[in-house]
């Protein structure tokens, strides 16, 4: 049975997707914005939005379960001294998809996923 097994897949495996959801997330910090296809910013989201909460506390043990997680310390340097403090007193909600009109050689629908 597939009770609580609500995931978008992305048409990919798994490994595939990982690495997707990894550098959508790496480029979403350093840039602050990005625009990718609405599936993919609505899979992104949650994944982001814990790892901000993770980031509003510097410890050691944080610093390296994201760089576990993301893999590039340039990106985990930014979450520790930019992002986090930025919502130490938000309770959560820190990302918005905006979405955008259909792209034009596919259709396929478009969004703008940004910081709060």
């Amino acid at each position: 049975m597939r009770h609580q097994k609500k995931q978008n897949k992305l048409s990919r495996n798994l490994g595939s997707r990982k690495a997707l959801l990894k550098s959508l997330a790496c480029s979403l910090i350093i840039h602050e914005k990005i625009r990718t296809t609405l599936p993919k910013a609505k899979a992104l989201k949650p994944s982001v939005e814990k790892i901000i909460t993770r980031a509003k506390v510097n410890t050691l043990a944080n610093r390296r379960l994201l760089i576990k997680s993301l893999g590039k310390e340039k990106v985990v340097k930014k979450l520790l001294e930019v992002v986090g403090p930025r919502y130490q007193e938000r309770q959560g909600g820190y990302l918005r998809i905006i979405k955008l009109e259909p792209r034009r050689g596919d259709a396929a629908k478009m969004a703008i996923i940004e910081f709060v």
